[in-house]
């Protein structure tokens, strides 16, 4: 059987992340709170924010933003959308 969380995103019970997506904390805080599907949504989110706004993986603040966006996505806040998407 599949493992399950309450999705902070999705506001249910859904289908959890088999590993978490990332290292330390946060990587264990999604992985805690965050469903598969969630998580998807938001990877081809974050995926139009890089293509559009070109950004650079490399560069440490470009990390921070989209983490910082990542967040306020998960929180339910007001986070940056690629311009020309239609959700």
């Amino acid at each position: 059987m599949a493992r399950t969380v309450q999705c902070v995103k999705l506001k249910k019970e859904a289908e959890g992340l088999a590993v978490p997506p990332l290292p330390g904390p946060k990587g264990q805080w999604v992985y805690d709170n965050v469903s598969q599907e969630a998580w998807s949504e938001w990877q081809a989110h974050q995926t139009r924010l890089i293509n559009e706004k070109h950004l650079n993986l490399l560069d440490p603040d470009t990390r921070k933003y989209l983490t910082g966006q990542m967040d306020k996505y998960f929180a339910g806040e007001e986070f940056d959308k690629a311009e020309g998407h239609v959700e």
